[in-house]
Parts: C-alpha cells; structure tokens; sequence
C-alpha cells in the first residue's frame, strides 16, 4: 500500500521527495535517464506525467513539454510501454499524472487495468472533481489503485473532508492558486494550511507547487511528508542536462 510506504519512510527521513517528469520529454531515452539520476540521488516516489495537449494545471514550463513530447511522437500506449520499463528498472513507487480526457478516451476500466499492469501505485487527476468521478474511483478500486486527490487553500473544511473520504495514498495539498512553476511564499500562512490539511486528511501530505530550493524543502519539515519538486527540475535540465539534475536533488537534503 502506497500510504504504508510513505508512513514507513517517514520513519527513517525528515521528510521525502517526490519529482515530476512528462514522459517523453524530451525524448523516452532521456526521460529514462532523468528517472535514474532522480532515483540515484534518493527520490522516495514519482509522478509519470502522461502528455497531453491542454495540461490546464501546469505552468509554461510544463506545457511546453507536453508539447514537445507530444510532437515528437510520444501516445498513450508508449507511455504505459515506459512504466513498464521504469517500474521494473526502480525500486521506489510510480504515479501515473494525467488529465481525465486520457482516461475517457482509453477507456477508465480499461485504463486503470492497464496501470496495474504496468506496476504504477495510483493516479493524479488534477480536472477531475470529485462529484464526477464515481466511475474512475470505482475502477481504481477494483484494481487496488491509489486516487490522489487535491487539497487547495481555497478548499473549504468540509470539502476536505469529503475529498478525504474518497482518498488514498497521500493528499496532494497545492501551495496557492494557479499553475505549476510558480513564486511561491513559504510563510505562517502556508504553515497554518498545512495544519488544517494533516487535521483533515487523515493521510500523509504532500505539498507542491513552487519547491524550488533546499530553503523550501526545510521549511516543510513537520509540516509535510513529501516535497513535491516538478518545474524546477526540468528547469535545471534543460539550462545545464540530465546530470546536473541529480546533484541539484541531492542538494535538497
């Protein structure tokens, strides 16, 4: 179980870390090697962003590898060939992040027993609400899969709690309103939201949006169990490579 993994790695760390990559970008190749300097550098669990054409939650730098994977040739069926790959190649847990649409078109029962094929641990829908997503909460559950949903602070308590409900794994608790990659400001603010996302949510958290720095990720300590790190990563790849990568993560330790 996804959340007995986080909870027994807690145990042994301050707090974990979780990267973000889209798969294909800015080739397979490439991604995979991202992966394994992530891994090296003692990531605890990862999203597998599966690109999409309109990823209404990420900022510039995200879109603009989904776009790129995207036009170089990257679909659905490479993408579950490349979980595949990387769950049978590393030890940690994999996400699969995607938008709802992917899930629809594939077919959601469809889709999801291919996600316990390929190893993955659960999902991230950012545009699914909860209201809509009896079908996809169904087939997650009859194959073993974790639904990772999104706190935000605008969320009210009652709505978290009712998310809550319906979660497994983690919460995902993002920083502020709008898009990835983003300023962020780690203030008493954030602490207090913190606060009432762990009163609420009856499940580790998770917060991202904006970790960029050592700073961020220590701010987090007994505030958060994971550091969600997804933009600044691929920042750091594309100004100076795939190497430069894993010494930036073994940096935030």
């Amino acid at each position: 179980m996804l959340k007995k993994y986080i909870e027994d790695k807690r145990k042994e760390k301050e707090i974990l870390l979780m990267t973000h990559i889209v798969i294909g970008y800015p080739g397979f190749e490439e991604s995979f090697n991202i992966i394994k300097e992530m891994v090296e550098a003692g990531v605890d669990l990862m999203e597998l962003q599966i690109p999409f054409s309109e990823p209404i939650a990420d900022g510039p730098v995200i879109l603009h590898a989904n776009q790129v994977s995207l036009k170089n040739g990257a679909t659905v069926e490479k993408c579950l060939e490349f979980a595949v790959k990387v769950v049978k190649s590393f030890h940690i847990p994999f996400l699969f992040m995607s938008y709802y649409n992917i899930f629809f078109k594939y077919g959601v029962e469809r889709f999801t027993g291919k996600m316990k094929e390929c190893g993955v641990k659960g999902a991230i829908v950012p545009d699914l609400p909860l209201e809509e997503g009896k079908e996809y909460l169904d087939a997650m559950a009859s194959w073993n899969l974790a639904p990772i949903f999104i706190f935000s602070p605008s969320t009210k308590e009652e709505r978290m709690r009712k998310i809550a409900a319906h979660a497994q794994g983690f919460i995902y608790c993002v920083a502020r309103k709008g898009v990835t990659g983003l300023d962020t400001d780690f203030s008493s603010q954030l602490e207090a939201y913190l606060g009432k996302c762990r009163e609420v949510a009856g499940l580790p958290i998770a917060l991202g949006f904006g970790v960029k720095e050592k700073q961020d990720v220590d701010f987090l300590k007994n505030k958060a169990d994971i550091a969600i790190i997804g933009t600044q990563t691929i920042r750091i790849m594309d100004n100076e490579g795939i190497s430069a990568v894993g010494d930036f993560i073994r940096g935030l330790r």
